[in-house]
């Protein structure tokens, strides 16, 4: 063979320039002595044999942009070729068309994506709860591996929380509009609210909002406590949509159990009230049906990365439980138990977000505010990867969640869709060699200039 020669990806259905190594990925300290001692931010990360380049990880955000459950090719672009973004660094304009899957993100975890079609948040959000499902993600999935990318879908059930209206449907940005509810009637693709655990209306009114905030309730939705025959139906879901995630292609799962969601409304005594095996007071009835769902995903998944995302606090006003040892609300300790629980099961990684659960929630929201909750978890299991959340936005405050032992990886949502190349830039900023995508290299000379 020749030996100038572009190198396609192998196997991939057209051609597609090689990355080798993988975007993102630290280059030789021989070539840069620069890299002789990484930042813990550039530190690979490696689970049941999937290594991961870096610690930062694309949060999963709903698009609600689905065809009766099925990806279109926004989330192609989404996830693979992001639309223009601008980010002032330096008072530099960073911009480009380019997405996470070539940005060099270490893990890319795609939105809540529903294992029945009455467990969406909204009409237009992601399913895998039927084998058609599967070919749109695929092609996404094939795109991000071509790219040299990892990614993950994360499955859900919206419990109380399903069939909301997609958020600039409810109130849009030009303050022209503003719904008087949040909830998706039958008339605008909306479904009965019966996934919940009590019968108890969701007091937050539809879907988890940025920062936490929520709107108020006017609709006549009820939500019906499930009974053991419903919680088997949701158990054997999550099952088969994971067995549908392993045809698509996907490197890891993520089990979605946080921001008043089916597992999290599970897990908390303010949402929980049921008096059989599965609620109220008792902690062990409580987690009985959320460590259901793992065991089975964790069963059906086999040998690969599993992640489970959770609220570590409903963030109400008062202690996690009173004087006499009554739990009160869902909080640290009981996440520090529950985390135990799943590691027992197997789970590779515990995500740390938080809220959701409560309308009243009283919530201090400032750069990092969720990472204490992460740090506390990771204080009380050294021995399980833990992921930080919560308004990261700079690479020194990434990494220094991690040089600071608070957390493992750091996951961005809203900063990452703002700027795309965080981690290039992070490169740039902490000085370190990493690979851009080599159609992209010459925009990147400072990450791979000599030292």
């Amino acid at each position: 063979m020749a030996p100038n020669i572009n190198k396609p990806v192998p196997g991939a259905k057209e051609f597609y320039p090689l990355n080798e190594p993988s975007i993102g990925t630290t280059l030789s300290p021989e070539t840069f002595p620069r890299n002789k001692n990484l930042p813990p931010l550039f530190t690979p990360l490696t689970i049941r044999g999937v290594t991961f380049p870096n610690r930062v990880f694309v949060s999963p955000m709903c698009q609600y942009s689905s065809d009766n459950g099925h990806a279109t090719d926004w989330h192609l672009v989404h996830i693979g070729v992001h639309s223009r973004r601008y980010a002032l660094t330096r008072h530099v304009a960073w911009s480009g068309g380019q997405g996470f899957a070539s940005r060099g993100a270490g893990g890319i975890v795609m939105e809540a994506t529903a294992v029945v079609p009455e467990g969406r948040i909204s009409p237009e959000d992601a399913g895998l709860w039927t084998d058609s499902q599967i070919a749109p993600l695929r092609r996404v999935v094939d795109f991000v591996h071509s790219q040299t990318a990892k990614v993950g879908v994360q499955l859900a059930h919206a419990g109380r929380k399903a069939s909301t209206l997609a958020p600039w449907v409810k109130s849009s940005a030009d303050r022209t509009h503003r719904a008087n509810t949040s909830t998706a009637f039958a008339n605008e693709g909306g479904w009965p609210n019966n996934g919940t655990p009590s019968h108890i209306r969701d007091p937050c009114d539809g879907f988890f909002m940025g920062l936490w905030l929520f709107l108020g309730r006017t609709s006549s939705q009820s939500p019906k406590a499930m009974t053991e025959a419903d919680m088997q139906r949701v158990i054997d879901a999550f099952a088969a949509a994971t067995e549908r995630a392993l045809v698509a292609g996907f490197d890891f799962i993520q089990i979605h159990g946080a921001h008043g969601y089916l597992i999290h409304a599970f897990l908390s005594p303010i949402s929980n009230t049921r008096s059989d095996d599965y609620g109220g007071q008792s902690f062990e009835n409580r987690i009985r049906f959320p460590l259901r769902v793992v065991e089975a995903v964790r069963e059906a998944w086999g040998d690969r990365p599993l992640f489970v995302r959770l609220s570590a606090t409903d963030w109400v006003e008062g202690p996690e439980k009173d004087s006499e040892g009554r739990w009160l609300q869902w909080g640290v300790e009981q996440t520090i138990l529950f985390t135990g629980e799943l590691k027992k099961l197997g789970v590779d990684l515990i995500d740390v977000s938080s809220g959701g659960n409560w309308s009243a929630q009283k919530v201090v929201v400032g750069p990092g505010y969720q990472v204490p909750f992460a740090e506390a978890v990771k204080k009380a299991h050294p021995d399980i990867p833990v992921g930080a959340v919560g308004l990261i936005t700079t690479p020194k405050q990434a990494n220094d969640v991690l040089v600071e032992g608070k957390a493992d990886i750091v996951s961005l949502a809203r900063g990452i869709l703002r700027d795309p190349h965080f981690v290039l830039r992070a490169a740039d900023e902490l000085g370190v060699a990493v690979r851009p995508a080599v159609q992209y290299e010459r925009a990147w000379q400072t990450v791979l200039a000599r030292l």
